[in-house]
């Protein structure tokens, strides 16, 4: 199963120190884009989790710990990507305050 990464790719860029320059790390994409890739990851363990709820349930496997393993992945991704969206909608009515 996928590892939940999506601290990794909302970390601030970190600037490093090389030969006496100060630079800092390459983004991989705009915030939309970091945005994107984290919801399909939590849709895609959801849908895995789905799928070990139904194999466990038809008996295709009687493996109840990797069962429990997957709901709780996607549940703490979905957990997540609510704090998140939280913050996103907390910092949209900060600035919405900000008088121009």
């Amino acid at each position: 199963m996928n590892q939940i990464s999506i601290k990794n790719r909302l970390e601030m860029p970190i600037p490093l120190q090389i030969n006496g320059k100060q630079t800092t790390q390459e983004q991989e994409g705009s915030f939309g884009e970091v945005l994107s890739g984290a919801i399909g990851e939590t849709s895609q363990l959801r849908n895995a989790a789905d799928r070990a709820v139904s194999d466990l349930a038809s008996g295709k496997t009687v493996d109840i710990h990797q069962t429990m393993i997957a709901i709780e992945k996607a549940s703490i991704s979905f957990k997540l990507m609510m704090q998140v969206r939280n913050k996103v909608v907390q910092a949209y009515k900060e600035i919405m305050r900000t008088p121009v």
